[in-house]
């Protein structure tokens, strides 16, 4: 009874074999199962994540690439310039002004009234340098207004940055000054010529 006939060693042998064979079968079966699963789990993340990114694109929700803000921020800094030169002067307004004192002087002759003299000498230099600080003003006010009115026109969602806003509004204010003032000092309610009666 303690002893195994060869047969019967060689029976269990083989069914020990065979039920090792089978385990090591069922564990590679487990692997190629377990590593189909995480292929499908990271293609499924993949889609999820392509999905997301194509309902992001579609809401607008996607990081902008677009512009930058470097344009208005100079149409800011151009349109507050403006405003500023309409104020103090600027070189081709005080060329036109010379111009027009030139022009009067050689139009005007020296037996003309002191009035009329005064008028074409230096008033229409005057109104020739009120004109060129409207222009200029002019320019400031809608370069100012372009820059702000500018978000409503582009990316939806992405914020135009305060400095951008406080320079173009400062433009915007500079602009309106000038254009007052310019108005005021053509019409002669600003600084009109001297009586000459």
């Amino acid at each position: 009874m303690g002893t195994k006939t060869a047969d019967e060693t060689g029976a269990e042998t083989g069914a020990e074999a065979t039920t090792d064979e089978q385990k090591v079968s069922v564990a590679k079966t487990d692997e190629v199962t377990e590593a189909e699963d995480t292929t499908a789990d990271e293609n499924a993340a993949d889609e999820i994540a392509a999905d997301i990114d194509d309902e992001d694109d579609l809401a607008g929700n996607a990081p902008e690439e677009g512009p930058t803000g470097v344009g208005q921020g100079a149409g800011a800094v151009v349109s507050a310039a403006l405003g500023l030169v309409s104020l103090t002067g600027s070189w081709i307004g005080t060329v036109a002004a010379a111009r027009e004192t030139l022009v009067g002087q050689l139009q005007t002759s020296s037996t003309a009234s002191v009035a009329k003299q005064v008028k074409e000498v230096y008033g229409d230099a005057w109104q020739t340098t009120a004109m060129w600080g409207g222009l200029f003003a002019l320019l400031a006010l809608v370069v100012g207004v372009g820059v702000l009115a500018r978000p409503a026109f582009g990316a939806p969602g992405k914020p135009q940055a305060v400095w951008i806003k406080s320079v173009a509004w400062g433009g915007v204010a500079l602009g309106v000054v000038g254009l007052l003032l310019a108005v005021l000092k053509y019409t002669g309610f600003l600084l009109d010529l001297p009586s000459t009666s």
